[in-house]
């Protein structure tokens, strides 16, 4: 039996970094676009936003970091949902990442990172394309 209803989407902004502004630009890009979204705020730990994505039946969970702690954070995001047999939630993120992580975050399970300048068209193209996709 398929999944019906809206992609579901946590937007979280994990660690310490307090600049939110992108983060809720593409919260309400999601949720113009027909989505239901959960924003979860600022100062988020790993474990909050994987209990939150579990919790809220979410179909993905979209991390915006620019501390530079992208590798840890996107690292423990994966790790947990793993532990909690939660991998279907796809993982993607965006922020300031140096082109030479993405590589990195890709192979260890982020499925799609955004770097400024990302349109949110963009970005609301690869959810519906790539978050529960529909059957052809």
């Amino acid at each position: 039996m398929g999944v019906t209803g809206p992609i579901r989407v946590v937007v979280a902004k994990p660690g310490l970094d307090g600049h939110d502004r992108g983060a809720k630009v593409i919260a309400r890009a999601l949720r113009d676009a027909g989505m239901e979204v959960i924003y979860t705020g600022l100062h988020q730990t790993p474990e909050q936003i994987v209990d939150t994505a579990i919790q809220e039946d979410a179909d993905a969970i979209g991390l915006s970091i620019l501390s530079g702690a992208h590798m840890t954070l996107f690292a423990k995001v994966l790790e947990l949902l793993r532990e909690r047999e939660a991998e279907d939630i796809k993982v993607f993120g965006g922020g300031i990442i140096p082109e030479a992580d993405i590589r990195p975050l890709k192979e260890q399970g982020v499925a799609e990172i955004f770097t400024p300048g990302a349109t949110t068209t963009s970005i609301v193209e690869w959810v519906r394309e790539n978050v529960r996709p529909v059957a052809a």
